[in-house]
Formats: structure tokens, sequence, C-alpha cells
């Protein structure tokens, strides 16, 4: 029994060099390369992570085994022992299960949010966009809808649930054609650009508009945001385990780690600043002159906070107002929101982006609007 017990153990230091090579590659300057790479361990890595688990449950389970079960060792040790040992087994195992659990973020934090978006953010076309490619009939009217994580439909796994997609459905995918030029984190300013920069020229605009579409020209203008980093409150060794491990990982992103009061101030400040404000519509001023370039209708639909819907709606009127002097089309959702339960106004209770209600409710207020017009 002593010799199984020391080949578990040789075998057991071995497996110690693959942790280090699998959990902690960057500290010895080794970098994996694959298709989202550093950002999402991919699936193969995945599987390989999960091989290492099971082979050490094997060794572990083989050690107690000869140590303790066969050998009828008895003693506070032992008893210690016999309780460790299938708690260790459960977490691992619980570990290898929340390597495969997807589940959708605010932002590409957490490790299951990365699992999420590995599976279902796609299809990326060759511009680089959740959408389909660019179609060659150009006999079709061309809508584009810009816009930040909204517009990309962060959160919905199913693309058929998405405003824009549900808008060409409307509008008849017969007669036009709906691109969706959503990117998250997205401001104002890269979403002008970005417009520009499609091949596609367009007969009608969509912008996709949330309050935090000030957020970046705000910072450069001296505006601070505080909170907390993402695991800003995690020190030492629970920090690494944290965030090189999927079941720690989860559970910390189960729990709340920044006030949305700190964000409502920074967005309240920046949309009553006239230095901001000002710069912020000069952002605004240049997808204004491309529409004008090309001709095309240009429509805005106002996505609120929402939970925070008439403050949200009292900070983003400036630019409501100034969109309207300008002749763009401005679409609110706020009393329509209202009447969408809580619970389905967002994708998830760790993500706050737009649910499928409220992504129905986007398509039939811009719909309607380019009907009247």
């Amino acid at each position: 029994m002593t010799s199984k017990i020391v080949t578990s153990l040789v075998r057991l230091c071995l497996l110690g060099v693959l942790f280090v090579f699998l959990f902690y590659p960057d500290r010895f300057q080794i970098e994996f390369e694959y298709p989202g790479a550093p950002l999402v361990d991919s699936f193969t890595l995945r599987l390989v992570k999960t091989m290492f688990w099971l082979l050490l449950i094997i060794e572990i389970l083989r050690i107690f085994y000869y140590g303790v079960v066969k050998s009828k060792s008895k003693g506070i040790l032992a008893n210690i022992v016999t309780f460790v040992v299938p708690l260790a087994v459960l977490l691992i195992f619980l570990e290898i299960v929340f390597m495969y659990v997807p589940q959708s973020h605010e932002g590409v934090l957490s490790k299951a949010s990365r699992i999420w978006w590995a599976k279902y953010w796609n299809p990326i076309n060759s511009q680089g966009y959740r959408d389909k490619e660019i179609s060659s009939d150009t006999t079709k009217t061309n809508v584009l809808v810009i816009g930040d994580s909204f517009a990309a439909g962060h959160g919905l796994e199913n693309l058929d649930d998405r405003f824009s997609n549900q808008l060409e459905q409307k509008l008849g995918p017969d007669k036009y054609t709906v691109y969706n030029l959503g990117v998250s984190g997205s401001d104002t300013r890269d979403e002008a650009a970005r417009l520009m920069k499609y091949p596609v020229k367009p007969d009608v605009i969509v912008l996709q508009y949330f309050p935090n579409d000030v957020e970046k020209v705000g910072r450069e203008k001296g505006l601070s945001l505080s909170g907390a980093e993402p695991y800003g409150d995690l020190k030492g060794p629970l920090s690494t385990i944290v965030k090189r491990f999927y079941l720690p990982n989860f559970i910390y992103w189960q729990l709340p780690h920044t006030a949305f009061s700190t964000f409502e101030q920074f967005v309240k400040q920046a949309y009553t600043d006239t230095t901001v404000l000002n710069a912020h519509l000069q952002d605004l001023s240049q997808m204004l002159a491309y529409r004008d370039s090309t001709g095309a209708d240009m429509y805005a639909v106002f996505v609120p906070f929402l939970f925070q819907l008439d403050k949200s709606a009292q900070y983003t009127k400036p630019v409501e107002d100034f969109l309207r002097s300008k002749g763009v089309k401005v679409v609110t959702l706020t009393d329509g929101v209202k009447n969408i339960p809580a619970k389905e106004r967002v994708v998830g209770k760790n993500d706050g982006h737009a649910g499928p209600p409220v992504n129905v409710l986007m398509a039939d207020r811009v719909y309607e609007a380019m009907r009247k017009q």
C-alpha cells in the first residue's frame, strides 16, 4: 500500500507542474494562442483543464483509499481526512461544472460572461460586427443601426430577439436590409467614425442612444467616476483564486460591488456641464454631417436607464432637443418601459441590458416612426 501511495504522490507532483502551466501561464511568460485569447478560455483549453481536475480527483481518492480506507486508519487525523477529501472532491467537481456555465454580465468581466460571449456572440461578419454579411442586392432600402451594446444585443442569446432584426421583419426583408453596427462600449464619437467607415451607403440611419454615451467625453473634460475597479475589493491570495478559477469567480459576481448611484451622479453632472455637453453635441454633429452628405433619413431611439426611467429622460433631454432641432426623428421609450415588469426589462439579474420585451418595444416604436415618415 505504501508503494501505491508513493506513486500517487509522484503523479501529484507531475500534476502540480501541469497546474502551474495551465492556471498560471502568465507568471512564466507562456501564452496560449487561439481566438479570444487571453480574454476567454477556449473550449479546448477548458477540456484540458477538465481532464486535469479529473486526474487530480483520481489521485486524491487513490491516496485516500490506500491511506485511510484500506489501512483502516483511525484517530483525529483520519477523521479530518475523511471529512476534507469528499469536500475537496465536491469543490473540484463544482469547478468543472462551472467551467461550462454561461451567464451574461454588464461587461465581459466574469468568467461565466466570457463563456456566454464565446457561445452566443455570433455570427461575426467580415466587418467585425455581430451581424449578417453585406448583401449585394442594390434594390433594397439600406437601414444602418448604429449604437453600443444595446444595439448589438448584449445578453440576447437569439438574434431574432434583437430590435434591429425585428425591425427588418416589420419593414419587410424583401424591401429593406437592416445592418447592425452595434459595438459594446462604443460612444458617440466612435459610432460616428464607424458609421462613416461602413461600406454601405445608408438610406436610413437609426441611432440607438443610451445615457452613458456621454461617459468618455465626460472623462476627457475632467469628470471622474468613483467606484471600485473589478476585483478591486479583493486582496492577496483570494484575489488570485477568484480571478483564475470558475466556481469562486461565479460566486463573486453574484454579489453587488459598485453602487448605481455613483454612476448616476456622474451622468447627471455630465449632462449639466456645458463644456461636456457641447463637446458631446459636437460629436453628434459629425454623425449629422454624414447624414446630410448621404441624404439619409435619421431616427434616434433613446434607451433609458431601465430602472431610473424619469431621471434618465431628464438627463438626456438636452440631447433629444438638439437632435430634434436638426431634423432627427426622436423615439422615446420611457412610457412603454414603465408597462414592462421589472424582471422582464433586463436579460438577467447580473446584466442590465435590454431584455426581449424592451427590444420589441424599440422595434415597434422605430417602425411606427418610419411608417409615419
